[in-house]
């Protein structure tokens, strides 16, 4: 069960409720002089990591089925180009973090952290969409982990 702070939950239980829940979504990449941070919101939201800055995003949460891998989508809107700018040209993948924040108190993060990496990004005139994966990728693990030899393992060679 998620545990969420008092306030949170006094607003998710109201029938009316002037609080507001902003997503946070933080870049980063070694490359970067400083992390991109942006938050679903009209305001600048101030916390103790730095300014979160007003931009229209969406985060696509996957279907709950048995026959697939679920992905996690994220879309950026692309009118001002900064972040495309920021991610075109990078190696590696960034990291991303998403959390959920209340607008009254920035500082507590009702639900989160997710760590990700972005990965698979294309862009159009309008939007950039990425997929973000988790930082270890379990399906791309080899498996068993480590090699069963004499060497490491002679109890085994008896």
């Amino acid at each position: 069960m998620r545990q969420v702070s008092t306030r949170a939950l006094q607003a998710m239980l109201a029938q009316q409720t002037a609080e507001v829940f902003i997503p946070c979504l933080k870049v980063e990449h070694p490359s970067f002089a400083s992390p991109i941070r942006v938050a679903y919101n009209t305001e600048t939201v101030t916390r103790t990591d730095g300014s979160y800055l007003p931009f229209a995003f969406q985060v696509n949460l996957p279907d709950q089925r048995e026959d697939q891998v679920p992905q996690v989508t994220v879309t950026f809107d692309n009118t001002d180009l900064s972040i495309n700018s920021a991610i075109r040209d990078l190696t590696g993948m960034p990291s991303v973090t998403l959390d959920v924040v209340l607008a009254s108190q920035p500082n507590t993060i009702e639900a989160g952290p997710f760590a990700f990496s972005l990965s698979d990004v294309t862009a159009t005139t309008e939007t950039i969409t990425g997929t973000l994966a988790y930082e270890e990728d379990v399906f791309s693990q080899a498996c068993p982990g480590q090699q069963y030899l004499p060497t490491n393992s002679p109890g085994l060679f008896l």
